[in-house]
């Protein structure tokens, strides 16, 4: 099997890598059928280890190889990374806010409108993390440096870490909103199809468009840092345990900078 995934074209590499990461949004959102409510401190440590994950991965995954790619493409490594990785952070920023809006303009229940809210917010979070996985798989094809099979597929276990708690986030509060167990299910589960979708897009454009590699890179890179920032971290942060949670952001680190230093 392992040898199979190793052998795998990019394309299906990224398949399997996004599929992986969609089913544990599905075995987060069916707690719903399981639990009123799961464990706080259990769901703040988990977005906690995957933030650090996702910020070692945004730099050794994403932002060195698109410096390095940047540089043997004969482009100004500086201004292309820095311009990808504020336009991945104003991508989210500006989506949440045209999206939150609409909401505002259109409908007056606060209790459809903040359900809407929620399943928006993480069904765009769910857009670049996919977009990063097919980006970093990608990369690999065109021998970008630094670019490694271990890294891309460690990036896609860092995402589909915080796609549990993430599933949990969307089906229970809408049983608590009065939605029935399966329709609390199925709204979680949709908000993680993104992914495999954006990683495949990701993939293909990379393999064909190698001049704009370093640009989608730190993109992917930028909206990654943006949700942990102002999602992951804060919301794990809320827990009692705050010091307890801070050490499982940097174990996560650590951890992804480990192996991609070491076996990358």
């Amino acid at each position: 099997m392992i040898n199979f995934y190793i052998n795998s074209n990019v394309i299906v590499q990224t398949i399997i890598a996004t599929l992986m990461t969609f089913f544990v949004t599905a075995l987060g959102a069916s707690v719903v059928f399981m639990f009123k409510r799961v464990n706080e401190k259990i769901l703040d440590g988990m977005l906690g280890l995957s933030a650090g994950v996702m910020i070692a991965a945004s730099f050794f995954s994403l932002l060195n190889p698109a410096i390095q790619g940047a540089e043997s493409l004969k482009l100004n490594p500086w201004l292309v990374v820095s311009l990808g990785f504020f336009a991945g952070g104003l991508f989210l920023i500006i989506s949440d806010r045209i999206f939150a809006r609409l909401l505002v303009h259109k409908n007056n229940n606060n209790s459809i409108r903040r359900s809407a809210m929620l399943i928006f917010s993480i069904t765009l979070h769910n857009i670049p993390e996919g977009l990063a996985i097919g980006v970093a798989f990608g990369s690999i094809a065109k021998n970008l440096p630094d670019a490694t099979l271990l890294g891309a597929f460690m990036l896609a276990v860092g995402i589909a870490i915080q796609n549990f708690p993430e599933g949990c986030a969307v089906s229970l509060p809408l049983r608590r909103e009065k939605l029935s167990r399966t329709k609390s299910f199925l709204y979680g589960i949709s908000s993680g199809l993104v992914e495999p979708i954006a990683g495949v897009v990701g993939c293909i454009l990379v393999l064909h468009i190698q001049n704009i590699l370093p640009f989608f890179l730190s993109f992917a890179a930028g909206a990654m840092i943006y949700v942990a920032v102002s999602e992951l971290i804060p919301e794990s942060q809320k827990n009692t345990s705050s010091n307890f949670i801070s050490f499982l952001t940097m174990l996560g680190f650590t951890i992804m900078m480990v192996l991609d230093i070491a076996l990358g």
